[in-house]
């Protein structure tokens, strides 16, 4: 696992370089520092810590608005702090108001993020709303305003995270992206849309690389790269998916199965050393910790 470490700003220099290619990519969906480490082994560079997960994570609860800037940028740190990947954050609308993105993007960035979306949403769900409510544009200019005002690191990515083309349509999203892209903002982020035809439409006004929710499948991830697509999530099975081995472990356990029937389940105790650390740990500890 020993490998050179690098640097926030060398990780945020590697997440703006795939938006300045010309191909799409889709980035590990990580929620600690275990599962950023697994998957840098298998090669990823690049890693999403979505605000549902890391809810899921951190409190056990729905992607509500309940998480707190503090336990998200505690998750960040964890995960930046343990591995190589170049970490994107969705930081909902940034815990509240233009004041409150400031804070926002200075907690992530010192956490050694490499990135963060600013969304347009109304959030938390005010009484008596009935789906997503979407804030005014020129709220939202403030915003992503105060957002590029606050890092001090200008390598570090902000992204305009915009809800309209499923609130407003597409009409709407392109007036609202353009001003957004006037902003300064390094890339902006499409939820909702519905087939290639938007994004171009939305590409032709605007000349900056765009990130996709889930990877839509009307196209493909070429037709995506052309349209100027950069990024495109692939959703957060990881974690679900690591929810149900412990469900099923559980019950094995519960009900009086043997460990070892779950033999062929476990991670090999090689891959779990590795995984720890634990060739470092041990040169560490002959290095400083033995007596002459």
């Amino acid at each position: 696992m020993s490998q050179k470490r690098l640097t926030a700003t060398q990780k945020r220099q590697r997440l703006r370089a795939a938006f300045a290619a010309d191909h799409c990519v889709s980035p590990a969906s990580v929620f600690d520092a275990l599962s950023a480490r697994v998957a840098e082994s298998v090669g990823y560079e690049l890693a999403m810590l979505g605000g549902s997960v890391a809810s899921a994570g951190a409190l056990a609860a729905p992607d509500l608005t309940v998480l707190t800037l503090t336990e998200l940028a505690g998750v960040a740190r964890s995960i930046c702090r343990n591995s190589n990947l170049a970490l994107f954050i969705d930081s909902d609308h940034g815990f509240g108001n233009a004041l409150s993105v400031r804070r926002t993007i200075e907690e992530l960035e010192h956490a050694g993020a490499s990135g963060c979306s600013i969304e347009d949403t109304h959030l938390p769900a005010r009484f008596g709303a009935k789906g997503e409510e979407i804030i005014s544009k020129d709220e939202m200019v403030g915003k992503l305003k105060a957002a590029l005002a606050a890092r001090m690191d200008s390598s570090f990515i902000i992204a305009g995270r915009t809800i309209a083309m499923k609130s407003e349509g597409l009409e709407s999203t392109i007036a609202r992206v353009k001003a957004y892209a006037e902003t300064g903002v390094d890339t902006i982020f499409l939820l909702g849309v519905e087939s290639l035809d938007q994004l171009r439409a939305v590409r032709a006004e605007v000349n900056l690389p765009l990130m996709l929710g889930t990877v839509p499948e009307f196209a493909s991830r070429e037709e995506f790269a052309q349209a100027g697509v950069r990024i495109a999530l692939q959703g957060h099975q990881p974690q679900a998916i690591a929810v149900e081995a412990l469900r099923q472990a559980y019950v094995h356990l519960h009900g009086g199965g043997s460990p070892d029937g779950l033999k062929a389940r476990v991670a090999s105790s090689d891959f779990m050393d590795l995984m720890l650390q634990g060739p470092d740990y041990r040169d560490w500890r002959r290095d400083y910790l033995a007596q002459d």
